[in-house]
Formats: structure tokens, C-alpha cells, sequence
């Protein structure tokens, strides 16, 4: 089945044959580059030379393995030692040290077991759910990875399909999503989708519609709690001013922005602005105590979808006071 069709029948209750390969943590012997603190802790013990002979040891050990096939990708594509040793470093640098993210709430999120994490969306450039995942799998003590659910477009795309799969995201399908969450995984949605990412620089921090409830609909059939997520700072990376509507009619997109640098600057343009971000990850809202059949009972979706939007909404004035200036 394709992502399409599969995007089309949300209804559908099909699942292919498959289990999900858990995420190897980053300090496991011989399975990926060493992390900035294993450097620290190398170069103090054993000074700088030990410290690059394990890092070509440790790229030359992945290069052996990728050449030799010893690959292992899970039935959604998920590449867990390519995501975590090349697709997600420079993405790294731009959490760290471009946005300075700091993550709080982090508690909230259960260290095992099916969990949906429930963010706004926002900064024309969707790198919002990117920094989300990397502050879950880097800072939280489970380093828990978030499969994030996208919409067909985004896997429709050359290049841009296969890293997202690659780093453990698939289709906003019923399907996949039910597939996951029997798998024990920490799933994560934007309901706003490209309306949250492409809204105006004027309607910043204002949420859009959550849509219908799906996702509220697959934690009731999976029984898994729901964590409102807030995020501070992807408003600001940048900022839209307009849209260029025929030019996205003609290209078949949602929207092509108007920012303060893009199109004038050309590629350039796209480098998102260093805002300072903040990602609060609040308390569980439990699914366990409803009834089997609770899924159905669209009054229950609908007001459980409400409980969550105005969750995030609420918390977004208190984070930007928190966070005080945009670039400060």
C-alpha cells in the first residue's frame, strides 16, 4: 500500500507484518559516534589523542557497517544508527547552540510504554517537531525516540520522504499510528499542520484548529496518556510576512512564505533566525479510565481535544515571559 492510499483510508484497521527495533542508546559499545559528554569524559581520562582514535575507530566501525549490510531498519524505515550518528548532528548544533533550547517538563513523559506528545506548530521552516525529538532522546533519562507523524506531502518529497523515515517518522495514518502505539512508542502530532507553520507572523503564539480529534481518537483506542507540548521560539526562526500564493498554487504547496529574508536573500534566505526556544512537556492527561468503546463517543473527542489546545495555549504567555526576549 502506498504512503497515499494509506493517507486516504484513515479508516482502516490493516497492518502489515513487522516490529518496531527499539533505539540503541548512543553509549552503546561499537553502535554509534561518541556524544559531546563520553568526549569530555575521554579527553579528561585519557587526554586528546584517545579521544580521536575512538572517534575514527567509532566512524570507521559505522562505515563497515553500512558497506557490509549490517543495517537494521525498522518497518517504518527507521534507521536508528544513521538518525543518531548522521542525520541528527547538525540538527544538534542548531538545538544546542543556534536555538539554545531548554527543555523542562521532561518528568512528565513516561520512560516506556505508548504515549502521544501534542505540540503547536510553528515557523514556516517545520523544525519544531526535529527539536523536539532531539530534546526527548538526548535529555530525557530514557532517551525515549519520538516517532513523529507527517502528512503525505512531506513524504512525497525527494530526499526529504527518506530522511524523515530514515529518522523514525511515517504517515498520519490510523494504521501506523495504531501500529505504533501497540509497539509501546512515544508518538508525536502537530495538529495544526501547515496552517500552524505557514499562519502569519501577526497570529504568532495564537493556535490554529486542532482539526477532528484524530489523534485523540487513536490514544483512546491505544489507551495511552496524551502530554500537551508547548514550544517557545519556532514563531520567531522565521517570520511570515506574506505568501506567494500562485507561486504554491504552481508548485503544488500549501504555502511558499514572505519572510524577512527569504526570498531577497535566495537559499540563504532559508537559514532559520536564532531565536531562543523553550519546550515544555506538561502533565499526562490519562486515556486509561474511559470506557473500551470511548473512541467512538465523539462529544468525549472532541472536548479531550479542547482540554489539550487550551493546555498549550495557556502555557505559551507564561513561556515567552519565561523566556524574555526573542534573540536576547
Amino acid at each position: 500500500m502506498t504512503d497515499r492510499e494509506r493517507a486516504s483510508s484513515t479508516d482502516g484497521t490493516d497492518l502489515t507484518d513487522g516490529t518496531v527495533v527499539p533505539f540503541r542508546r548512543r553509549d552503546d559499545a561499537g553502535s554509534h559516534v561518541p556524544s559531546a559528554d563520553q568526549a569530555g569524559a575521554t579527553s579528561s581520562q585519557g587526554g586528546d589523542e584517545t579521544l580521536t582514535d575512538e572517534r575514527v575507530e567509532a566512524v570507521l566501525g559505522f562505515l563497515r557497517r553500512r558497506l557490509s549490510g549490517d543495517v537494521h531498519v525498522d518497518a517504518f524505515g527507521l534507521d536508528p544508527e544513521l538518525a543518531d550518528a548522521v542525520l541528527l548532528q547538525p540538527f544538534r548544533a542548531l538545538y544546542s547552540r543556534w536555538f539554545r533550547v531548554h527543555a523542562q517538563g521532561l518528568h512528565h513523559v513516561p520512560s516506556n510504554g505508548a504515549a502521544m506528545v501534542v505540540g503547536n506548530h510553528a515557523g514556516a521552516i517545520a523544525i519544531d517537531s526535529v527539536m523536539t525529538s532531539i530534546a526527548l532522546l538526548d535529555h530525557h533519562d530514557a532517551h525515549r525516540r519520538l516517532r513523529v507523524l507527517g502528512g503525505d506531502l512531506v513524504f512525497g518529497m525527494p530526499f526529504v520522504g527518506e530522511f524523515a523515515r530514515a529518522m523514525g517518522s511515517t504517515l498520519a495514518c490510523r494504521a501506523d499510528v495504531d501500529r505504533l502505539l501497540a509497539a509501546g512508542e512515544l508518538v508525536g502530532v502537530w495538529p495544526e499542520g501547515y496552517k500552524g507553520v505557514g499562519k502569519p507572523h501577526s497570529e504568532r503564539y495564537k493556535l490554529q484548529r486542532f482539526g477532528r480529534g484524530g489523534f485523540v481518537t487513536a490514544a483512546l483506542r491505544a489507551k495511552a496518556p496524551i502530554i500537551p507540548c508547548a514550544i517557545v521560539g519556532a514563531e520567531e526562526i522565521a517570520p511570515v510576512l506574506g505568501n506567494i500564493t500562485p507561486l504554491a498554487r504552481l508548485l503544488g504547496l500549501p504555502y511558499v512564505p514572505i519572510t524577512p529574508t527569504f526570498p531577497w536573500l535566495g537559499p540563504l534566505g532559508l537559514v532559520p533566525l536564532p531565536s531562543k526556544w523553550i519546550i515544555e512537556f506538561s502533565e499526562p492527561i490519562p486515556t486509561d479510565g474511559y470506557d473500551d468503546d470511548a473512541a467512538d463517543d465523539q462529544a468525549l473527542v472532541l472536548d479531550l481535544t479542547d482540554q489539550v489546545r487550551e493546555t498549550i495555549q495557556a502555557a505559551l504567555p507564561r513561556l515567552l515571559r519565561q523566556r524574555g526576549r526573542a534573540f536576547g
